[in-house]
C-alpha cells in the first residue's frame, strides 16, 4: 500500500523568486496544515523559518528526493489565507522573491528560530486608590525640580492606558515614571487582552472644534460609503482642517468595532499624532514604526491581530499589519516620497494599501495638500472620489509667498538683508521664526584656500559633508567616517575652510546675528535619541526657542501656532535637475514648508530666497499655487507619454568594476521589445557609491500589462547570464527617483 503524503509549497527568506516544496513527515500527520502556517525547514545545512503558501496532496516531483518538514509553529503567530494571497500579489507586481515579501510582513523575532515572549506588555495609569485629596497632596509635595515628573503624572492622567512606547515617544524617561511609581502616583498593570468594543464614553467630544461646511460635506460623503471598497483623495491646503475629517469619520468606524490603519510617512509625525488620536478617543491605539524594538513591535502585530488595537498608527511596513476586523485605511501625506521602500523589496505602500484595501473590501482615503501627479489624474479621471478643502480651519489665512533675488541682496550667512529684517521684525512681535534648510551637517564640504582641492570619500567620488558638533568628516552617501583633516592632502597647506552651509553652522550664525533669541536645530543629528524628536516639538510649542532652523524633517504636517515666518533657503537645486519628477517633489517641499507659518490667527509670510527668481516653475507656484502648476505638469507629461500616462520599470546594476554592470544591462536589453521604449544602459547620476559602480536601464510602455510582459524577459535573461552572480542587481516598478 503506497503511502499518501501531504504536500506544502513553502515560502523561504531567500533571494530566489520561487517557492519550495517540502514533506509533511508521518510525525505531523495528525496536524492539519493551511496556507500560512509557519513551519520550520531543513535548508542545505541550515534551518529557516517558513510560510506555508500551498497544500497538496499531489507533486511532480518523486517524495523520495522531497525533504520533510521539522516541524509547524506557533498558531498564534500564522498569516491569514488572506495575507497570503495579498502578499502573493504583491511579490508578482513587483517582480520580487516572495519569501522576501511575506519575511517583510513578519516581525523580526517571528522570523528568528527561538521562542518568543507572547505575554502582554506592562501599561501605567493613574493610582485608582488614591482619593482626589491624597492625590493632590502628593502632587504638591514634588520639589519643583521634578517638572518634567508632574507632565508626566498629566499625560498619564490624561489617557486611560499608556505603554512604554507610547511614554518614550513623547519625551519621558524610565527614570520619571519609576519616580512616580515610587510615590505611588501610578500603578503598573498588563494591558487587557479581550478585543476593542465601543463604548459609550470611547470618544471625547469635548475639544471638537466647529466644522466648515467643506468638511462636513467630506465627512459625509465618505461615511455613507464605509460598507465596501472606494478611495478618496482628500486634496486640502495646508490648515484645512484635514486631521480632523480623519477623526471624524474614524468615530464611525469604531462605532462598527472595527480597526482602523492609519499611515504617516515619517516617525516624528507619530507622536503628535498620537497625542491627538488619543485625547480624542479612549480607545487602545498602538504604533508601528522602526523606533519600536523587536519585542515592542511583536506586541502590537498580535495586538492588531487579535483586535486588541483599535487604531494602528504605522510608518511604511505597518501596511502589512494583520488586520482583525478591518474599517479602514487612511494615507496621510500620500505624496511623500518615504512612504516609497527604496532597498531590497521596493514597493510604495500607498499603491499597496489600496490593493489591501480592495481585497479587504473597506474604504481607503488619501490626504495631501500637494497631491502626488499619480493620484491627482486618477482622481481627475474619477478613478478615486475627488474631494478638495480651500479654505483653511478657523481663523487661520494662507500665507503670502516671496521670491527674493539673491543677486540683488547683501547676504551675510546665507541670509539676505530682506530676510534678516523680516526676521528682526516677526521676533519683536514676539512670533516664532522657521529656517528651511534641506542639507544637515556643518557644511557640505571643505576645501584648501591655496589649490582648491575638496576632501572626497573615495569610495563614492563625492565631498565628505563636516559635522563640527562630533568632529568628524562623514559621507552622507555611503555613511564612512573619518576626523577632520587639519592639512590639505594635495599641496599640505593648513588653510582648509568649510564649503557652503548646512543646518549645523546656520543654527551657530543665527545665535550670533540674534543672540536675544533662542535658536534650535531640528534634523536628523540632532534627534537621534529615541523621544527627542517629541521633546524638541514640545520646547517649541512651549515657545522656549524663537527661531527654528530644520531639514524636511519639519516641513510636514507639524504644527506650530506662532510660527508665522518661513524662509526656504535653497530651492534652485531642483530646477535643474534630470529626473522628471524633480520639480514636482521641489513645489510639494515648498507648498508643505509654506504651510507651517500662519496656523492660527496671525497672518503668515513664506520668504524664498533663489537665484532664479524668473523660473517660470517659481513664478506659478508663487502666482497660481499648486493646483496650477499640478494641471500643467499633468498636460507636459500626457504630451511626453511619461507617468501617470505611461508606465516604468528600472533595473539599476552595482559591480566592482564599470564594465560588469555595464555589460550584464546591455546584454540583456537586446531583445524585442516592440511594445516598450528601452533607456540605456547609462551610468546612474552618482556612478560610484560604497566604492560599487553603478548603470540602470529604464523600460517604459503605454500598457502596464505591456511592461510587466517586458520585464519578466529581463528577468529570464538575466537568470541566464553569466554575470548575473557577479553583479548585484534589483528591478523597481514604478520607480520614484531616476536619480539613483
Amino acid at each position: 500500500m503506497t503511502t499518501q503524503f501531504t504536500y506544502l509549497q513553502i515560502a523561504l527568506p531567500i533571494p530566489m523568486r520561487q517557492s519550495f516544496t517540502y514533506l509533511v513527515p508521518e510525525t505531523l500527520n495528525q496536524l492539519s496544515f493551511t496556507r500560512g502556517d509557519r513551519v520550520l525547514v531543513p535548508f542545505g545545512n541550515r534551518k529557516l523559518i517558513g510560510v506555508v503558501l500551498v497544500v497538496s496532496d499531489e507533486c511532480d516531483v518523486a517524495s523520495d528526493k522531497l525533504k520533510a518538514i521539522i516541524e509547524r509553529l506557533d498558531d498564534n503567530s500564522k498569516l491569514t489565507m488572506q495575507q497570503v494571497d495579498f502578499l502573493s500579489l504583491c511579490a508578482r507586481y513587483y517582480h520580487h522573491p516572495i519569501g522576501d515579501v511575506v519575511t517583510q510582513a513578519l516581525p523580526v523575532l517571528l522570523r528568528q528560530i527561538k521562542p518568543v515572549d507572547l505575554s502582554p506588555p506592562a501599561c501605567w495609569l493613574k493610582n485608582p486608590e488614591l482619593s482626589e485629596q491624597q492625590f493632590n497632596d502628593v502632587c504638591q509635595s514634588m520639589k519643583k525640580s521634578a517638572a518634567k515628573q508632574k507632565q508626566l503624572l498629566n499625560f498619564i492622567c490624561e489617557h486611560d492606558e499608556l505603554t512604554w512606547p507610547e511614554i518614550r515617544m513623547a519625551g519621558y524617561s524610565k527614570a520619571q515614571l519609576n519616580a512616580l511609581l515610587n510615590k505611588a502616583l501610578i500603578i503598573e498593570q498588563t494591558v487587557k487582552q479581550q478585543p476593542f468594543t465601543f463604548k459609550a464614553n470611547s470618544v471625547n467630544d469635548d475639544d471638537k472644534p466647529q466644522l466648515s461646511v467643506e468638511q462636513a460635506l467630506v465627512i459625509s460623503t465618505i461615511n455613507q460609503r464605509l460598507d465596501g471598497f472606494s478611495c478618496h483623495l482628500i486634496d486640502g491646503i495646508t490648515g484645512s482642517g484635514k486631521t480632523e475629517v480623519y477623526l471624524q469619520i474614524i468615530e464611525q468606524v469604531l462605532k462598527q468595532d472595527k480597526q482602523v490603519l492609519l499611515l504617516v510617512p515619517e516617525i516624528g509625525l507619530t507622536p503628535q499624532t498620537l497625542s491627538r488620536f488619543e485625547k480624542r478617543f479612549r480607545v487602545p491605539v498602538v504604533l508601528h514604526h522602526s523606533g519600536l524594538n523587536d519585542n515592542e513591535r511583536l506586541q502590537t502585530w498580535h495586538q492588531t491581530k487579535q483586535g486588541r488595537a483599535a487604531i494602528i498608527i504605522a510608518t511604511r511596513s505597518g501596511v502589512f499589519s494583520p488586520l482583525h476586523k478591518p474599517g479602514i485605511i487612511i494615507v496621510d501625506e500620500e505624496h511623500d516620497g518615504s512612504l516609497k521602500q527604496q532597498e531590497g523589496f521596493r514597493y510604495h505602500a500607498r499603491d499597496i494599501a489600496i490593493l489591501r484595501a480592495r481585497q479587504l473590501h473597506i474604504p481607503i482615503v488619501l490626504g495631501t495638500a500637494t497631491p502626488s501627479l499619480e493620484t491627482l489624474q486618477n482622481a481627475l479621471s474619477g478613478k478615486y472620489q475627488y474631494h478638495q478643502l480651500t479654505k483653511r480651519a478657523g481663523k487661520s489665512s494662507i500665507s503670502t509667498i516671496e521670491l527674493i533675488d539673491m543677486a540683488r541682496e547683501q547676504v551675510e550667512f546665507g541670509l539676505s538683508g530682506s530676510l534678516k529684517k523680516a526676521m528682526q521684525d516677526t521676533l519683536k512681535r514676539g512670533e516664532q521664526v522657521l529656517i528651511f534648510l534641506n542639507r544637515r551637517g556643518f557644511a557640505p564640504a571643505i576645501s584648501c584656500q591655496e589649490c582648491n582641492w575638496i576632501c572626497e570619500c573615495q569610495r563614492c567620488n563625492k565631498p565628505y559633508t563636516l559635522h563640527q558638533g562630533q568632529s568628524l568628516l562623514i559621507c552622507h552617501h555611503c555613511g564612512s567616517q573619518k576626523r577632520i583633516v587639519r592639512q590639505c592632502g594635495s599641496c599640505g597647506s593648513i588653510r582648509i575652510k568649510p564649503l557652503g552651509q548646512g543646518t549645523e553652522q546656520l543654527e551657530q550664525r543665527l545665535l550670533e546675528l540674534f543672540p536675544d533669541y533662542s535658536a534650535i536645530r531640528i534634523d536628523r543629528d540632532s534627534t537621534r535619541r529615541k523621544g527627542e524628536l517629541a521633546k524638541l516639538l514640545q520646547q517649541v510649542t512651549n515657545k522656549e526657542h524663537q527661531i527654528l532652523v530644520g531639514t524636511q524633517m519639519l516641513a510636514k504636517g507639524h504644527h506650530f501656532p506662532d510660527v508665522t515666518l518661513v524662509a526656504v533657503l535653497d530651492v534652485d537645486g531642483a530646477l535643474f535637475s534630470y529626473d522628471f519628477r524633480a520639480p514636482e517633489h521641489m513645489a510639494q517641499l515648498l507648498v508643505q514648508v509654506a504651510g507651517r507659518a500662519g496656523r492660527e490667527s496671525k497672518p503668515g509670510k513664506v520668504m524664498v530666497q533663489t537665484q532664479y527668481p524668473e523660473h517660470p516653475l517659481l513664478q506659478d507656484l508663487v502666482n497660481n499655487g499648486y493646483q496650477h502648476f499640478a494641471r500643467y505638469a499633468l498636460i507636459e507629461r500626457q504630451q511626453a507619454m511619461i507617468p501617470p500616462f505611461g508606465f516604468q520599470a528600472l533595473f539599476r546594476a552595482e559591480g566592482n568594476y564599470p564594465n560588469m554592470p555595464e555589460t550584464l544591462l546591455r546584454d540583456v536589453s537586446q531583445q524585442d521589445f516592440s511594445q516598450c521604449m528601452v533607456s540605456g544602459p547609462i551610468a546612474a547620476a552618482q556612478e560610484k557609491k560604497a566604492g560599487k559602480y553603478r548603470f540602470h536601464l529604464l523600460l517604459q510602455a503605454k500598457e502596464r500589462k505591456d511592461l510587466h510582459l517586458a520585464v519578466q524577459h529581463v528577468l529570464t535573461a538575466i537568470a541566464g547570464h553569466e554575470l548575473n552572480s557577479k553583479v548585484r542587481w534589483s528591478v523597481d516598478i514604478d520607480p520614484q527617483e531616476l536619480s539613483w
